[in-house]
């Protein structure tokens, strides 16, 4: 197990970063307590989310928490909301190009926003909506923002990162086959148990794929696109706190069953590993260590499952993800 985590004392230097937290607008949930901490060293964090008005409230609770922007000791960070639906791919596409034209770095990317238990429904694109919510879209904010945040890797002693908040559950899905249409990705899991859990398990499986093929394509591209190759990019299975059983059905039933698996005391404690993977010091000094790794809750680098080792796989999906895009015109 890596050495103990203390986020006051074991972040990288966040004052002047910019930073990216999707889904981060929820006060109980893993994304806010991450940007909590962010904001408390000095970064300025964006929280991006579809519900303004949420979003807008949690801001709030932070500047008042932390003590933002007014006198006396108190962070200097920012919190601010950037609006983004990662239900439409052409809106992530033009929130990030209107990003691009007003910031002038990003050092971070956190892909974290995700749809949990939903229903199998397909877009007008043909594409189940939790793949899009849950991966399609994350990968076209990413794309769209890859010249911005190599930009910034460009810059002496840059510390970039793109972190694939994953999860425990991509272990029980199925062994994969192959990934090369948009039906490999529309798995209904009919006939399973809990199908809806299995469907978000997939996704949180492809995410992982998706963060091998891109930490390769980085690498790839070190002597045409300076930076590209520096740009730390990771997935991990977030801390061990409930932030969700109370919205599934039957919350009474399952919330007892959760919560003995969920260790962390509390949510600002079981975002650790989230925190770590995006400004943690260990990682700047140990690059080579943790980039195109997969992390446990415990901040170790291990073994995600067979399918999200598979190079076949990351290949293939790579291939799809960019066809997908040239479909959708973006």
């Amino acid at each position: 197990m890596s050495p103990a985590f203390d986020p006051k004392k074991d972040l990288v230097e966040l004052k002047g970063k910019v930073i990216i937290v999707t889904g981060a607008n929820r006060q109980s949930g893993l994304g806010y307590s991450t940007v909590k901490h962010l904001v408390r060293e000095g970064a300025k964090v964006y929280i991006a989310a579809r519900n303004e008005q949420r979003s807008l409230e949690s801001i709030e609770k932070l500047k008042e928490d932390l003590r933002l922007g007014q006198d006396g000791p108190g962070s200097d960070g920012q919190v601010h909301f950037l609006k983004l639906d990662l239900g439409d791919p052409r809106n992530v596409k033009k929130v990030a190009e209107d990003f691009m034209a007003k910031e002038s770095r990003l050092d971070v990317l956190v892909n974290n926003a995700a749809m949990v238990m939903a229903p199998f429904e397909k877009t007008s694109d043909g594409i189940s909506k939790v793949v899009v919510t849950n991966l399609i879209s994350p990968f076209v904010f990413t794309q769209t923002l890859l010249p911005l945040l190599t930009k910034t890797a460009q810059e002496e002693d840059s510390d970039v990162r793109i972190i694939n908040v994953s999860s425990i559950t991509h272990y029980i899905v199925p062994s994969i086959k192959k990934l090369e249409t948009v039906e490999d990705l529309n798995q209904e899991f009919h006939g399973r148990p809990v199908a809806k859990f299995f469907r978000y398990a997939h996704t949180k499986l492809l995410i992982i794929i998706w963060a091998r093929a891109l930490h390769k394509h980085l690498n790839s591209l070190s002597s045409i696109t300076p930076g590209a190759s520096r740009i730390t990019v990771m997935s991990l299975n977030p801390g061990n706190v409930d932030t969700f059983s109370n919205r599934w059905p039957l919350p009474w039933l399952w919330r007892p069953l959760v919560r003995i698996l969920m260790t962390a005391p509390n949510v600002d404690v079981g975002v650790y590993p989230m925190v770590f993977a995006a400004a943690g010091k260990t990682i700047h000094d140990d690059r080579e260590k943790y980039t195109g790794a997969y992390m446990s809750e415990k901040r170790d680098v291990v073994d995600p499952s067979s399918n999200a080792r598979s190079d076949k796989l990351a290949e293939e999906l790579w291939t799809l993800l960019q066809k997908i895009m040239k479909d959708m015109a973006l």
